[in-house]
């Protein structure tokens, strides 16, 4: 038996998160916004939309264009994270979920005789049918079965929506061969221009290249790891750790102006700081990304002492924020990040102060914050911006109410 995955991807789903909740928008095209401006970007959108070219990143303004009567909804990132769990509830009655991947899919574990093609398929289906009947006839999935999460993570984007498909490991890697490389999970943007360099364009061409060539291309293990992974090689999970902690943020039409852009940034700052002592984490580098209306962009970052104290975080903030180009340009969209962590047990501590009292203090600022909201206590300087930065959902990362509001 060589089947070890089933994943679960749901198709457009915070347009049918949206659509299951609100009967008036089911069978119609659908964007779903951070905010109601032409200026925005549509962060999902409906299948209906997107038979109409309108997809994640598409500006209002063009979707506009794009297809006429297309409705807009302001995003409610909760109602998603509480239908995510849901669902994962779902699957994980009939199949064991093995890892949550994203907000919208999951991999399942086949163990046994679940492994057979008969009883695989079998499961899908059971799968399909449980989340139409407890999460909602809106909430489709595509699901994809194969030998390892890679190859089951392939063919579920091979029909959309609502695609049922599994690969074997017997067809591999010939049922993959026509497929471009950018098709292939992993292969963004950079990589796949890397790729064409070496005249690889196609899985055909990936696969007509030795394990040595393909570390070459990729420049170090990576190429062995796809070399195995498109012939359907099980594959060890590496543990992954948290690389940063961001938030950003788009500025209404109201808020384009450099002095609400820094009280948005502070507020993000402070809220990406609970998250960090939350996470256990000390940051050793701070970056500030500013994004301008007429496409432009900047960013700038900081190396500091490994810390998790908010004063800190802020005056590298200031220290960023002065640098920006002084050329005036309006502010579109800003974001912050945090880096290079170093554990609690690699920590060293200040040599030139006690970081006791203040970790005591930013605990209970924690603590009052998950318990009576987000406006609880924070610094003043953030005041302009207390009801921005609120939750947002990226790829790989689900929220947690109480300490990402």
């Amino acid at each position: 038996m060589t089947l070890r995955s089933l994943l679960v991807d749901f198709n457009s789903y915070f347009a049918s998160v949206e659509q299951q909740v609100e009967p008036r928008l089911r069978g119609k095209p659908l964007g779903v916004v951070p905010m109601l401006a032409d200026t925005t970007v549509c962060i999902a959108a409906s299948v209906e939309a997107k038979q109409f070219g309108v997809k994640t990143g598409t500006k209002v303004g063009d979707a506009k264009k794009m297809c006429p009567g297309i409705e807009f909804v302001v995003a409610r990132h909760e109602l998603y994270i509480d239908f995510h769990h849901r669902a994962v509830a779902t699957v994980d009655s009939i199949v064991p979920v093995r890892a949550v991947l994203s907000i919208d899919e999951m991999d399942c574990e086949l163990t046994g005789r679940w492994s057979d093609p008969a009883f695989a398929m079998d499961i899908a289906v059971k799968v399909k049918a449980a989340l139409r009947r407890d999460i909602g006839e809106c909430l489709r999935t595509s699901i994809g079965i194969g030998p390892n999460t890679f190859i089951a993570k392939t063919a579920s984007d091979m029909v959309k929506p609502d695609g049922l498909v599994m690969i074997q490991k017997s067809e591999l890697p010939e049922r993959l061969f026509d497929l471009p490389v950018r098709a292939l999970s992993g292969v963004g943007k950079q990589m796949e221009k890397r790729l064409h360099e070496h005249n690889i364009r196609t899985v055909r061409d990936l696969a007509a290249r030795s394990k040595d060539e393909l570390h070459s291309v990729w420049g170090g293990i990576g190429g062995h790891i796809m070399y195995d992974r498109i012939r359907g090689e099980a594959i060890a999970n590496r543990e992954t750790e948290t690389g940063s902690i961001s938030h950003s943020s788009v500025l209404g039409p109201e808020g384009r102006n450099d002095e609400n852009a820094f009280a948005v940034l502070n507020r993000l700052t402070q809220k990406a700081a609970m998250r960090l002592r939350k996470a256990g984490f000390y940051a050793g580098r701070m970056t500030l990304d500013l994004k301008y209306i007429d496409g432009g962009h900047w960013g700038k970052d900081m190396r500091l002492v490994d810390t998790q104290d908010t004063v800190a975080f802020l005056h590298v903030l200031e220290k960023l924020w002065s640098e920006r180009p002084k050329r005036k340009r309006t502010i579109l969209k800003v974001g912050m990040a945090f880096s290079d962590f170093v554990s609690e047990q690699d920590h060293t501590g200040s040599l030139f102060a006690s970081e006791d009292r203040s970790k005591s203090l930013y605990k209970a600022l924690d603590s009052l914050n998950v318990r009576f909201g987000k406006q609880a206590v924070y610094f003043a300087s953030a005041h302009k911006a207390r009801d921005r930065g609120g939750m947002h959902i990226a790829f790989n990362h689900i929220p947690d109410p109480k300490t990402d509001k």
